[in-house]
């Protein structure tokens, strides 16, 4: 018997999507602006200005990007305890450091059993530490290069120190290849997921759509839940807030 457990709440899911949806758009507009892979006909109307569109979609995007970045970033300190900004830090406590430890034995084979828990295992979560470091290097890089265009704006101002340290180009080079590892994780974050979701069957792929996970009713907290600074108290209220949905249903 299985229990039905809102896990990823509306503002989690939101910014998931547009995240997903601005790489794959920065992704192919910021190789084009490196390396033009198309070749437009002085003949055609949109040619004169295809880059300068190009570049234009770019920024937009980027900017899109940056606010749903922040407002994860908010509800880490305002959601639920799946969400919370101590997820990335799992080695701060001896329950992360034991969930830690579990999938890596898992993701070598060592042991069969993957990590069961509603939101992420501990080694998921440290590499999303990870993730957020690139993402704040990949925005303030592309900040930066914005900033050279627009000499007398506020994003100058912030970010020309940098070059005072490293030419353009390094600056460029990071920039890209960040974008480069950014993509390659993704592959390996949705390889990861269904091979998970395949052994758990728990709906792990469906819940970062509809919120909901499938656990066993004896399931144990997750180490997250376990872990300080959180009081008895405000573990309970979170546990009842991420499970307030969740009419009982069978396999």
């Amino acid at each position: 018997m299985r229990r039905r457990v809102y896990v990823w709440e509306i503002p989690v899911r939101l910014t998931h999507w547009i995240n997903v949806l601005s790489i794959v758009l920065l992704s192919f507009t910021g190789y084009f602006i490196g390396n033009p892979y198309l070749f437009i006909a002085s003949r055609e109307p949109y040619a004169g200005f295809f880059m300068g569109t190009v570049r234009f979609v770019h920024f937009a995007v980027a900017f899109v990007f940056i606010a749903s970045v922040l407002l994860r970033t908010y509800w880490a300190f305002a959601g639920n305890a799946y969400a919370d900004w101590r997820g990335l830090f799992p080695f701060l406590s001896h329950d992360g450091r034991k969930s830690m430890l579990h999938a890596a034995q898992y993701y070598f084979f060592v042991r069969r059993d993957p990590p069961e828990v509603a939101g992420h295992n501990a080694l998921a979560s440290l590499s999303y530490m990870f993730i957020v470091i690139l993402y704040g290097l990949i925005t303030f890089t592309g900040i930066a290069l914005f900033g050279q265009l627009h000499p007398v704006g506020i994003w100058y101002t912030l970010t020309n120190w940098v070059f005072g340290l490293v030419t353009m180009q390094h600056v460029r080079m990071g920039h890209h290849m960040i974008m480069w590892a950014l993509l390659i994780f993704a592959l390996y974050h949705v390889y990861v997921a269904w091979l998970i979701d395949m052994e758990e069957g728990n709906g792990l792929m469906s819940s970062i759509f509809s919120g909901f996970k499938f656990l066993p009713r004896n399931q144990d907290l997750d180490w997250i839940e376990k872990s300080p600074p959180l009081t008895d108290g405000e573990r309970f209220q979170r546990r009842k807030g991420s499970t307030a949905k969740k009419p009982v249903q069978g396999d």
